[in-house]
Order: C-alpha cells, then structure tokens, then sequence
C-alpha cells in the first residue's frame, strides 16, 4: 500500500467514523422521543383509569429507555478513542496508525468501559433527560397519589 493509499483509507475511516457518531446522536434522540411518548401515556392513562400502578409503569418505561440512551451513548463513546488517534495523527502528535480499524478499536475501547464509566454516562445531563425528570414526576405523583395528596 503507498502511502497516500494509506493517507486516504485514514481520511475514510476518520469521516465513517464522524457519521457514526451522527448518527447516534440522531438515534438518541429518537429514544428521548420514545420516552417522552411512551412515559407521558402512562402517566395521563394511569390518571385517566384511576389507577396508580401505571404511574410505576411510566417510572418503569422511563428508566428503561434512560438505560438503553446510556447504551447507545456508551457505544457512541466507543469510536472516539480510534477518531482522536486519528486527528492526532493529522494534527503531527502520533505516528500513523494503520487504517480500516474500526470494528477492532471500538471493541476494544468498548471492552474496557466498565460499570464506572457507565455510571457516570448515566448522569450526564444530555443522558438522564428528560428520562430521569419524568421518572421522578411519575415516583412523586404516585407517592402523593398513595398517600392521598393527590386524588385519582
């Protein structure tokens, strides 16, 4: 391979790279859609039939998609890892790595996150909303509900 085959396979892989993180970002937001749908249902439908367990179904739904977000933003996170190699290597600071390694390096990078780091991707703002919001709306209204604050 010469190199501006080499150069141009790293100008490929870096801009495949760039889309997929798009389009994570777009199926993100496609979950907090999901949500918001899915939970704000729940919550008018358990009101609508006077039943206070829908409530824990909208906190249930909720946290489910706030984990599957977390999920994808974990996966999304994975390619940066080969992206910043890859920037480095055009900015002058590393030597040239070999192109055509995404799949590798993401599975690699991936690998190694571990229950910290998802812990910490879980309470990233752009992460736990509006999921964790409507979760704790639909714990606190049952809690009131429960306790007769709040008539159903």
């Amino acid at each position: 391979m010469t190199k501006e085959q080499h150069l141009a396979f790293l100008k490929d892989e870096y801009l495949q790279l760039e889309r997929s993180i798009e389009e994570f970002d777009g199926r993100a937001l496609t979950i907090k859609q999901w949500s918001v749908s899915f939970s704000l249902v729940a919550l008018v439908g358990s009101f609508a039939a006077h039943a206070p367990a829908g409530l824990l179904i909208s906190v249930f739904g909720s946290c489910l998609f706030w984990w599957i977000e977390c999920m994808w933003k974990t996966f999304q996170y994975a390619f940066y890892e080969r992206i910043n190699l890859i920037e480095d290597f055009f900015a002058g600071k590393c030597a040239c790595p070999l192109p055509l390694q995404i799949g590798r390096s993401w599975y690699e990078r991936w690998s190694c996150l571990g229950g910290k780091k998802m812990c910490r991707i879980l309470i990233w703002p752009r992460v736990a909303l509006p999921h964790a919001a409507i979760a704790i709306l639909g714990f606190t209204l049952f809690v009131l509900v429960i306790a007769g604050v709040i008539p159903m």
